[in-house]
């Protein structure tokens, strides 16, 4: 029988790269911003990382909770880092943590690269991959633009006035019509398989009108269609050696779309795509080392999963009996502010609309429980 064996994981939430972990027989060793009562039983060790959302990874806590991380190891060979959401704007820090142990995932250069906009706009020019146009300086008519955080995650850094002055660390996108939709991407070098599409819908806070809500698979897109991106992807794929897990997101809009984001890392749909057997994780490591799949058995039910966010400050998280479909569940006594995650809600259904509408009647339920009445 195969030894075990170790991983670090740091991200903006690391529960579901922990889960994923365990399935694919391997001991999580976690730091992230929330520390989740799932996310401390599924990991071997737990760092909390105390700068959280609004701040970012910081370079000193960040390093300084992994080292500790790699001292309260099991007696098992530790494989490397696994980084997720909260690097997009930090490739400094991936390339610092790939100087003390292997980084399994995209190398700073590879981040830096398609996270800069201007970059990411010449890569899809040069494979001629519509994408919306970009400019560094306001528009002389604003109307119809965005403004973007660079290296943004989430939705939330999206907004749609734009002033007449540039803040450092933002672009400018021209706006564009249709319905976002993910495409789940494993991939070694300039080799890649699409694993699934997702559909994805906003959860829009006053001032943050594209703050990510939820997810569904399958996204309900003809095959035709998925062709069509697939071979966008596969485009992006032949300018930009990107490794393990990824995700690209466009709009769609009928026959036409554009590729809008690239995510060089696991990401928020883990949860849709865990495969039957095996694990994203394990897949993850795999490719990063050189190997994809022959093939790969996708779960056939359609799931969708959503944030449920706090509608009001909770200064002390009850001792709840959290349901069995929740995720991402906060430790009792902890706090909660207004607009923050409070947690995660997923379900299966027979299909997209059905799972989409159970997973918005839990989402309600638990706005209404005593977790959330507690404040």
């Amino acid at each position: 029988m195969d030894r075990a064996k170790a991983a670090l994981i740091v991200a903006a939430s690391g529960r579901a790269l922990a889960a994923s972990a365990r399935r694919g027989g391997m001991i999580p060793l976690v730091a992230d911003f929330f520390g989740d009562q799932d996310t401390i039983a599924l990991a071997h060790a737990h760092r909390r990382l105390a700068s959280g959302l609004r701040a970012g990874m910081q370079p000193a806590e960040v390093l300084e909770a992994l080292e500790a991380l790699a001292r309260a190891a099991p007696s098992a060979p530790l494989i490397g880092v696994i980084c997720g959401t909260g690097f997009e704007d930090r490739p400094d820090l991936l390339a610092a943590i790939a100087e003390r142990w292997p980084l399994i995932g995209n190398g700073a250069d590879v981040v830096a690269r398609v996270k800069d906009p201007i970059s990411l706009t010449a890569i899809c020019r040069d494979g001629a991959v519509p994408h919306p146009p970009v400019a560094l300086d306001p528009p002389v008519d604003s109307t119809g633009w965005l403004v973007k955080r660079r290296g943004g995650a989430g939705g939330s850094h999206v907004k749609a006035q734009v002033g007449r002055e540039r803040a450092a660390g933002t672009y400018f996108q021209q706006r564009v019509a249709g319905a976002p939709v993910s495409a789940l991407v494993l991939a070694e070098s300039r080799r890649a398989m699409v694993l699934g599409w997702s559909a994805q819908w906003s959860a829009a806070a006053p001032d943050r009108p594209f703050r990510y809500g939820g997810a569904v698979t399958p996204a309900g897109i003809a095959p035709h269609t998925a062709a069509m991106l697939a071979e966008s992807v596969a485009c992006l794929m032949a300018k930009v050696p990107l490794v393990g897990l990824n995700s690209v997101d466009f709009l769609l809009d009928r026959e036409r779309f554009w590729l809008m984001e690239v995510n060089p890392r696991p990401g928020a749909t883990l949860d849709l795509f865990e495969p039957a057997d095996g694990s994203l994780f394990a897949l993850h490591v795999a490719a990063c080392a050189g190997a994809l799949p022959a093939h790969l058995r996708l779960p056939l039910r359609a799931k969708a999963a959503a944030v449920v966010y706090a509608e009001r400050d909770i200064p002390i998280v009850p001792d709840c009996a959290w349901p069995d479909w929740t995720a991402d569940r906060p430790l009792a006594g902890s706090a909660v502010k207004a607009g923050e995650p409070l947690c995660t809600v997923v379900a299966t259904a027979a299909t997209a609309a059905q799972a989409k509408r159970l997973v918005a009647g839990r989402m309600e339920a638990i706005l209404s429980r005593t977790c959330e009445k507690a404040a």
